[in-house]
């Protein structure tokens, strides 16, 4: 292969995505050059506009248009009573692909963890307090996937949120030990919602 650094740093950024291997980026990045003013241009702009316009809301951690504010705080239209606390986009993701649940999230933005550097001041914790006084929230459902940093967390929002008074639930059986939301199907995160109990 020709030793050209532009193709050599986009194929070293592109494996570092999800799924995707040295083999696997080398095939996108051909297929990128092959389809310049198809592919490649009109990617280059969106990632511009993506880069520049979408942060992560400070308020509960979802995903924001910089002009427009956050579809998730800024919801007119419905005014819930429920907030479900996520580890991620992709969980949050995930759970409205499936329908079983109506009502406002917090994406925490990872776990408590020594391995990753995560620290409680990252995942929003004293937003989320604010949010539940301020917007009269009756139940806050633990939605952390169930490995050991996923249930870290979620003891210490439970320790967090002793003093609101507000009701916290988990999600129940159908979640298998070590599960991480984003991966499982319609049907398991129905049952983990509805068998949802109370902590």
């Amino acid at each position: 292969m020709q030793n050209i650094s532009e193709i050599e740093e986009l194929i070293k950024l592109i494996s570092k995505l999800p799924g995707l291997g040295p083999k696997s980026a080398k095939r996108i990045v051909l297929k990128l050059i092959n389809n310049r003013e198809e592919l490649t241009k009109p990617m280059a702009k969106a990632l511009a506009e993506v880069y520049n316009g979408v942060s992560r809301c400070k308020n509960c951690g979802s995903l924001k248009s910089n002009s427009l504010g956050c579809n998730n705080c800024n919801s007119s239209d419905n005014k819930f009573n429920k907030i479900c606390i996520v580890e991620n986009i992709s969980d949050q993701w995930t759970i409205e692909n499936s329908n079983i649940y109506k009502g406002y999230y917090h994406i925490l933005g990872g776990t408590i963890s020594t391995s990753n550097g995560s620290s409680k001041q990252d995942l929003l914790i004293e937003s989320l307090i604010k949010r539940i006084k301020e917007e009269n929230i009756e139940e806050v459902i633990l939605a952390t996937s169930a490995t050991v940093e996923g249930q870290t967390t979620a003891f210490y929002i439970q320790n967090s949120l002793k003093d609101t008074k507000v009701k916290l639930s988990k999600l129940a059986q159908g979640l298998p030990i070590g599960g991480e939301i984003e991966n499982l199907d319609d049907g398991t995160l129905v049952s983990a919602f509805k068998n949802r109990k109370k902590i």
